[in-house]
């Protein structure tokens, strides 16, 4: 590991497009495993000026089975849409959440598929297999009281004080579409110094000159003076807000947006690895989404354990295949006295709970067949809280089961 250097990572806030997008497709995922647990989601939403289109793959008991709609249910998909894009808070004439065209090209499952996926009464598919191959990778640090790295925490965090104070009326010179981003310096691996901030914020008609472009920047100065913590803002640090200038024209009307595509802000902003797969839109027997909640639960056990200060943990999955083909754990050279890779590899094999990492087994130890996702769709899926409470990947209640398999 390098000691000193400089670190960036990006957000971008709930009304950016692909972030409305990823959003909706949550909001999907929650709708169907709210009429049934047990549900099948794969929901793509493309959103671009005046237009919402869902498509995918789902099968859910109540709402669409054997081929069918059952009565009401593709006007509560709608309404669920439009609510989403309504909270969020786009009433503007080129995306507006009464107003757009939407377009449901939602289908079933393919039986192809589901026959790898559910469990059956014997085969490699006893227990329900994975929905998908793939790696996932988990991480936590120190950085930051939740785990996180700082530069993407404090880029999360000032788009979300700008976003409560539009929604307040605090700052209603703000729109929804916002992108930030930070960066710091680290000595002996620690951040020390803001060396830049970059903030380019939608924003009303008016605010792109004079005084009102000043009252913009002010404001937009204090909340990042108020998000990071004392010290490392100094008359060193440079700040680029609205740097291209005017921003009025935002959100799908301004750019396409699409689920996925945002998949660094969603996890460690580029402080880690990334399987490469999206979350959103995905029901959890999706390891794309299981499995990397339960990597993060994972690594931010072991440095919470005190076992390390920086932990990155792999897992690996072929489609149809309950358990894991692999476990990886990279401890980056910070691991304390006697604690090796190779003994929390076998730590949390050990751990019975862990249902052995198997797609059942993670959905029941974090309780992911819940309606929680469109919670987690914008500010990062890592490293926060939603209604006042962490979600599930997010406790730290397996640092003494940790503990115990080393002892």
């Amino acid at each position: 590991m390098r000691s000193n250097y400089l670190f960036t990572s990006e957000s971008v806030s709930e009304g950016h497009p692909d972030k409305v997008s990823d959003q909706i497709s949550d909001a999907i995922v929650d709708l169907f495993l709210s009429k049934d647990p047990e549900a099948r989601i794969a929901c793509e939403t493309l959103t671009t000026t005046q237009r919402v289109v869902l498509a995918g793959e789902i099968r859910c008991k109540g709402v669409y089975e054997n081929g069918e709609w059952a009565p009401g249910a593709l006007e509560e998909i709608e309404k669920v849409v439009r609510q989403t894009v309504k909270d969020i808070g786009y009433e503007q004439e080129g995306f507006h959440w009464e107003t757009l065209t939407f377009e449901n090209l939602l289908h079933g499952q393919s039986a192809h598929i589901a026959q790898g996926v559910d469990a059956g009464e014997e085969g490699s598919n006893k227990d329900e297999g994975a929905g998908d191959q793939g790696i996932m990778f988990g991480f936590a640090c120190d950085e930051t009281p939740d785990l996180m790295p700082a530069t993407l925490d404090y880029s999360h965090k000032i788009l979300q004080r700008m976003a409560q104070d539009r929604k307040s009326g605090v700052a209603p010179f703000l729109e929804p579409d916002t992108k930030s981003q930070v960066t710091l310096r680290f000595q002996d691996g620690k951040p020390v110094a803001c060396t830049a901030v970059v903030v380019s914020t939608q924003h009303a008609p008016g605010y792109d000159k004079g005084a009102k472009e000043a009252e913009l920047k002010a404001y937009v100065k204090g909340v990042i003076s108020d998000v990071l913590p004392a010290g490392l803002i100094s008359d060193e640090t440079v700040y680029h807000i609205n740097p291209t200038g005017t921003f009025e024209i935002g959100g799908p009307d301004g750019d396409a947006g699409l689920t996925g595509r945002k998949i660094i802000v969603d996890t460690y902003g580029g402080a880690a690895p990334h399987g490469g797969g999206a979350f959103s839109g995905k029901d959890p027997t999706k390891v794309d989404r299981s499995a990397a909640y339960i990597t993060r639960y994972l690594a931010k056990n072991v440095v919470a354990a005190g076992l390390a200060k920086r932990c990155t943990i792999q897992l690996a999955y072929a489609i149809g295949v309950s358990e894991p083909l692999s476990i990886y754990v990279d401890l980056h050279g910070t691991g304390a006295d006697g604690v090796t890779e190779e003994s929390i590899e076998k730590a949390i094999r050990s751990i019975g709970k862990l249902g052995g990492m198997t797609p059942r087994g993670i959905r029941t130890h974090l309780g992911l067949n819940k309606p929680i996702y469109r919670k987690s769709a914008a500010y990062g899926h890592f490293g926060r809280k939603a209604d006042g409470d962490f979600f599930p990947w997010e406790r730290t209640d397996l640092v003494e089961d940790l503990k115990a398999a080393l002892a």
